[in-house]
């Protein structure tokens, strides 16, 4: 299974902490993340992680376009709704890239936490 992981600054914690829950299925699969979180999920977990350029710098739209043309499985992207992002269109295209794809994709823990139950079962 091949996954990207992504989150804002301040979901950061909540996506190591997700990770940690999950560690047999992730160690499993195939991972891209952007650059600081997958910095982030490999220093605390030892994943080995394939890492795009930040979010801000484009790696949400590196992350995209690998989706199109049929890269990922699913998508778990902690969005910070509260927090302005300079690069809200890159994200919303990549939401917008999941829905057109048809790719599962998960944008807070509750629904990332149903979405990894349920890989993990698999």
């Amino acid at each position: 299974m091949k996954l990207a992981l992504i989150a804002h600054d301040g979901k950061k914690d909540a996506i190591i902490a997700l990770a940690a829950e999950f560690l047999p299925l992730l160690r499993r699969c195939q991972i891209m993340a952007t650059g600081t979180t997958g910095g982030r999920l490999h220093a605390a977990h030892g994943l080995t992680i394939e890492r795009m350029l930040s979010g801000p710098m484009g790696g949400d739209l590196q992350i995209g376009a690998r989706l199109a043309v049929g890269d990922l499985d699913g998508v778990i992207f902690l969005r910070d709704p509260m927090t302005p992002q300079p690069h809200e269109p890159d994200i919303n295209a990549l939401v917008r890239a999941c829905d057109v794809h048809d790719v599962p994709c998960a944008t807070n823990v509750s629904t990332a936490r149903l979405l990894l139950e349920r890989w993990s079962q698999a």
